[in-house]
């Protein structure tokens, strides 16, 4: 019973379905029909005219939309663990031609006003130090925690008082949004952010992230650093045919809650061994090495987080029948 990651999920039936639909002949690259059609699909969902690229991997939209927004000589301010720093192997860096990431502590994952503040003030405005151009935030967290729309308004002014682009990793945007029932508009552009990268492999895909721009102007360089960077494929309507069929009935929104639920009913059986509340998919545990090795024994495949701890992920598939063997090993420890 897999609970390492919602990567190891597989891939949902109509998303299966919509790329032998796609599997016929049509312009190569992102001439086709499919992909052609993203941009207006994606400005409904948004509210607004956006441009969407996509891509086959969330370290290539992260470290794409980071190009975009930051300059060589710039710095990202972001989560001392985040996933640009702690596991994308320098892809930002590298895509870049060599901004730096500038980290911040915080609980939770979560990025503040105060703290980016805070953070701001230790860099001399002067030749000798790098300047941050850019705020890097994920949402879902990497400790699953998510952003409130006032929040991330409040981040978003940060950025305007500076200067400075606001770039949203959302690997688990679509858990974000279940978890907080709002309009993706409202934590994205309306809150000031400049790039999401969105994430739908973990959420039910194959291969299919989509990197949305709410300036479209940004669109033709970002196509050139696409290309440039090796992951514009070739028959790439079978990741536009993904993203449709995501969108279709808001199947997105659908799995994400399916994910939250399961979540949900770890969380209550696991107690007071949470170290984070559970807002999304994501769980972290206080499970002595005794009790991870009972859980393992009885068939549960986690991830150990550090000393005595443990993270666990819950996936769209996995409904309450699927997870209640677990929350009763949880409940029994």
């Amino acid at each position: 019973m897999q609970f390492f990651s919602d990567n190891a999920a597989p891939v949902h039936p109509a998303l299966l379905a919509a790329m032998e639909a796609a599997n016929g002949v049509d312009t190569a690259y992102d001439g086709d029909a499919l992909s052609q059609g993203l941009d207006a699909r994606f400005s409904a969902l948004f509210e607004r005219d956006v441009a969407v690229i996509w891509t086959s991997t969330g370290t290539s939209a992260n470290a794409l939309a980071l190009a975009l927004l930051c300059p060589p000589y710039g710095g990202v301010l972001t989560h001392e663990e985040a996933h640009i720093v702690a596991d994308e192997c320098g892809a930002v860096e590298l895509q870049t031609g060599g901004a730096r990431l500038m980290t911040c502590r915080a609980a939770g994952g979560k990025l503040s006003a105060q703290g980016l503040r805070e953070r701001m003030a230790q860099v001399r405005r002067d030749v000798h130090q790098v300047q941050p151009h850019a705020v890097s935030l994920t949402n879902a967290t990497e400790y699953g925690r998510v952003y409130t729309p006032d929040e991330l308004a409040a981040i978003g002014a940060f950025c305007r008082e500076h200067g400075l682009a606001l770039h949203m990793d959302g690997a688990r945007f679509a858990n974000a949004i279940a978890s907080r029932d709002c309009a993706p508009a409202d934590v994205t552009w309306r809150a000031g952010v400049d790039a999401l990268s969105f994430g739908f492999t973990k959420n039910g895909a194959l291969n299919a992230e989509a990197l949305v721009l709410f300036d479209p102007a940004r669109a033709d360089e970002a196509r050139r650093r696409r290309k440039r960077a090796g992951h514009l494929l070739s028959k790439g309507r079978f990741i536009a045919a993904q993203l449709h069929a995501m969108l279709e009935g808001e199947l997105w929104l659908a799995n994400a809650r399916a994910a939250n639920a399961a979540a949900t009913i770890l969380a209550q059986a696991a107690g007071e061994r949470l170290l984070h509340p559970v807002e999304a998919n994501e769980l972290f545990l206080r499970l002595s090495a005794d009790e991870a090795a009972r859980l393992r024994a009885q068939g549960f495949a986690f991830y150990d987080w550090g000393a005595g701890a443990a993270r666990l992920v819950t996936s769209w598939h996995q409904g309450e029948a699927e997870v209640a063997p677990l929350a009763a090993a949880l409940s029994a420890l």
